[in-house]
């Protein structure tokens, strides 16, 4: 904003805004970072097919289905995310050849997310890609002050609730 048309009091309530730390705002500015740099570093990576949320999605996918089976609901928890969101996020990556959905034995109305060859493939590009991404996101942070941290955002998210 330039200051140079308002008046002083003006100039000092937008100095004041500006100077005041603001939880809320302070989030959403490094998520925008955030989102901008994976989006960067992905697009740096002519092999990688995937954008946004893909990538995060398929790794989780691909970490979760080590253990467990994972479902669309997994998805919505994980990643906060809305049922109509998280189906279109899915279709995507079923148009896009990198997950099948299977139905399970127990219940025909379930179906399992299995990555193909072709999502592990891009997982394994990706993966590696945002592992990098969060090892230089926690650069100089130590262990405390990142538990710290996630004591602080749980906090939040319990305030949100």
């Amino acid at each position: 904003m330039n200051l140079k048309h308002c008046g002083k009091l003006e100039k000092e309530v937008v100095e004041m805004a500006r100077s005041e730390k603001s939880i809320g705002l302070r989030l959403k500015s490094v998520n925008n970072m955030i989102r901008r740099k994976m989006d960067t570093m992905i697009a740096e990576e002519g092999a990688i097919e995937v954008c946004g949320m893909q990538g995060p999605m398929i790794k989780y996918i691909y970490d979760m289905s080590l253990q467990q089976d994972v479902f669309q609901r997994d998805l919505e928890k994980e990643f906060n995310i809305r049922r109509s969101t998280a189906t279109v996020m899915l279709q995507t990556l079923e148009q896009k050849g990198f997950i099948i959905r299977e139905p399970v034995a127990c219940d025909a109305r379930l179906k399992k997310i299995v990555l193909t060859e072709k999502g592990i493939e891009q997982n394994n590009l990706v993966g590696k890609k945002i592992d990098g991404f969060n090892a230089k996101l926690e650069d100089g942070i130590t262990q405390e002050e990142k538990e710290e941290f996630f004591c602080i955002l749980d906090k939040i998210v319990k305030n949100l609730e």
